[in-house]
C-alpha cells in the first residue's frame, strides 16, 4: 500500500505568511524554512542584479 502513495505526485509546498504553524510537523517546517531560505536568496541576487544596473546606469549619465 505504501508503494501507491509513493506514486501519487506531492502536494507543492507553499507557505504563507501568517499561516497557523501548528498543525505541520517538524519535517514539514524544515522544508517550509529550506523553502524560504532559496527564495530569500533569489530575492538577494535579484537585488544585487537590480543595484548593478542602477550603478552602471548611473555611472553611464554621469560621464
Amino acid at each position: 500500500m505504501a508503494i501507491e502513495d509513493d506514486d501519487k505526485p506531492r502536494k507543492k509546498i507553499t507557505h504563507e505568511i501568517g499561516q497557523d504553524l501548528s498543525l505541520l510537523s517538524v519535517e514539514g517546517l524544515a522544508e517550509r524554512i529550506a523553502l524560504m531560505t532559496s527564495e530569500i536568496e533569489r530575492l538577494q541576487a535579484a537585488m544585487t542584479k537590480k543595484r548593478a544596473s542602477k550603478e552602471a546606469a548611473n555611472n553611464f549619465f554621469k560621464s
